[in-house]
């Protein structure tokens, strides 16, 4: 079975890390560097506003006690900025105590590491929010077949060419590519798709499905119908099924 294919970004990954002790950053930055992962060390937050002005990084290591502004400060102004906000940040500090590890996780830190720290820990660290990063990213660009959805700018292209869908067609859409093979049942769909407040009958999302199936033109044949239970999406086009079951 193939599942759909999601955009995935390169393998040019970028780290900064903020940190005034030389010896801890040029530690940090050679591990990176030897794992494959690419990385540039700052010694305040000064050098650090200057590099993401012209290259944001794919994830911050992020000190609390720098000199001049400090990295809660700085993490605050990074969650502000539109063009960085979304960028993972794991504080790699001394200031063990709860009410500065919750602090930092409230204001948008990903992680929170506390020294001192074992390099293999740190890495393992660094590849989990690397991998959950990687994963919402992926979930915001779809793939199946030359179905092209783009979630974060509601944009569904087929074989190149733009579809207009409803609020509720894009939806429905989305939720058959991310469940590819799985029969979803029109109560599920009502529930998911209209909220648990919806007192419509389920007719409503085979009106919905009908017109999905039109807009998609060849493609709509991907979603087949489950006789008493619900609808599918397909994996591979339907005359590819038909070719191998003859």
């Amino acid at each position: 079975m193939t599942s759909p294919r999601i955009l995935l970004k390169g393998n040019n990954t970028m780290i900064y890390c903020v940190e005034d002790d030389d010896n801890i950053r040029e530690l940090i930055v050679y591990t990176l560097d030897s794992t494959g992962l690419p990385a540039k060390g700052f010694p305040s937050g000064r050098e650090f506003s200057a590099a993401i002005a012209n290259d944001v990084p794919d994830l911050v290591l992020l000190d609390i006690m720098l000199p001049g502004e400090d990295g809660m400060n700085i993490l605050k102004k990074f969650r502000a900025n539109p063009a960085t906000k979304d960028v993972p940040v794991i504080m790699v500090t001394a200031k063990g105590n709860e009410f500065d590890k919750v602090s930092a996780l409230d204001m948008g830190a990903d992680d929170y590491v506390t020294k001192p720290f074992g390099m293999m820990e740190l890495m393992s660290r660094v590849k989990a929010v690397l991998r959950r990063s990687a994963h919402a990213k992926d979930e915001d660009h779809l793939r199946l077949g030359t179905i092209d959805m783009d979630v974060k700018k509601h944009r569904v292209t087929v074989e190149g060419e733009e579809i207009i869908l409803t609020l509720k067609e894009f939806e429905l859409l989305r939720k058959f590519i991310t469940n590819t093979e799985v029969v979803l049942t029109r109560e599920q769909l009502l529930t998911d798709i209209w909220g648990y407040d919806f007192d419509g009958e389920t007719r409503t999302v085979d009106v919905h499905i009908r017109t999905l199936r039109q807009k998609l033109g060849a493609e709509g044949d991907r979603i087949e119908t489950v006789r008493g239970v619900g609808y599918k999406i397909l994996s591979e086009p339907v005359d590819n099924r038909e070719k191998k079951r003859a």
